[in-house]
């Protein structure tokens, strides 16, 4: 584990955390907690951490979100910056707020703890490995995007209408209203026309719901028989469900895979809301229409962030267009009428 100064001491503090969640008399002593790097958060702003320790002379462990973030940013970081300490505020919220009512069709970790103490955090959920979603995969399989857009929907079927208080409210790590660099960066013109133009079909849906924000396959984590959980909620906050399917399927299926995915999504979706007494159809039919906006949305979002990755994606920048063009002649149309 890479060593971080901190205004707390990791060890105590998570057995004392830890402590408070299982109901014990005392907390757990901070030598009888181990703890073991997973991986840097990225951008250094701190690390992922295992800790094991003794409960009731069995070995228990949890997943630790240390956020540590560096100190003194680079002027031109100073935007990046505000958005990643808020990501984090925004995820200790949607775990103190929001992730008990996800149950198992939704499934995420259960928290045990949150501590802010100045910039530093520290978060401790529930170890998804040991309750047995211990596999990581790439999402490329046809049953594995399944199981991801069966979560997918099983979650905007759960906050459909829910407001996005605490969270972000619009969800998403690329939205345009978050990312202006990257849109004053982007050289193609007709790209930055767009953008407003897509951002405001966007977000004047009708039904909302919170999404993900980040749903690649990296966040997803698989058990057996097809069940699967989701991590990492910096970016989750309203907006329509299919901004979340968009994301997972961009470059994860080709073209001829996108219709029986989306078939799968609002038949989950569907399923689900039906179990609450509401009728999907008009759900779907507005979500299925911001589907391609959505695609196109992200697609603008890499024209300024990775222009390499704008450049190859030829079939990319053709949806945008067609889609700018598409909006654009409606608003022409309702100008006329």
């Amino acid at each position: 584990m890479r060593e971080h100064p901190a205004s707390f001491d990791v060890r105590e503090e998570v057995g004392r955390l830890v402590a408070e969640h299982l109901g014990l008399a005392s907390p757990i002593a901070p030598e009888a907690t181990r703890l073991e790097r997973v991986a840097s958060l990225w951008g250094g702003y701190g690390e992922l951490l295992r800790a094991r320790f003794p409960v009731a002379g069995e070995a228990t462990t949890a997943i630790v979100k240390w956020i540590h973030p560096p100190r003194g940013p680079r002027r031109e970081d100073a935007r990046g910056h505000a958005r990643k300490e808020r990501s984090y505020d925004v995820e200790v919220a949607w775990y103190r707020r929001y992730a008990a009512r996800c149950g198992a069709r939704c499934r995420v970790a259960t928290a045990w703890g949150a501590l802010t103490r100045g910039s530093d955090r520290l978060l401790v959920l529930e170890d998804l490995d040991a309750a047995g979603f211990g596999e990581r995969r790439s999402g490329s399989r046809a049953r594995d995007l399944d199981a991801c857009l069966g979560w997918l929907a099983a979650l905007h079927a759960t906050f459909l209408g829910v407001a996005p208080d605490g969270l972000w409210r619009t969800g998403t790590y690329w939205h345009l209203a978050t990312r202006p660099d990257e849109l004053a960066a982007t050289r193609d013109v007709a790209v930055r026309d767009a953008a407003p133009v897509l951002d405001a079909r966007l977000e004047g849906a009708r039904f909302r719901t919170l999404v993900h924000g980040d749903a690649k396959a990296e966040n997803f984590c698989f058990g057996s028989g097809g069940a699967v959980a989701a991590v990492d909620f910096q970016y989750v906050g309203g907006g329509v469900g299919v901004r979340d399917v968009a994301y997972l399927l961009y470059g994860a299926a080709d073209a001829r895979d996108v219709g029986p995915r989306l078939d799968r999504y609002f038949a989950e979706l569907a399923r689900h809301l039906a179990e609450r007494g509401i009728d999907a159809g008009p759900i779907e039919a507005e979500w299925r229409e911001l589907y391609p906006v959505a695609c196109a949305d992200f697609v603008r979002f890499l024209a300024g962030w990775s222009p390499g990755a704008y450049a190859r994606d030829r079939a990319g920048q053709a949806l945008l267009r067609e889609v700018a063009e598409d909006l654009a002649r409606a608003a022409q149309r309702r100008t006329n009428t």
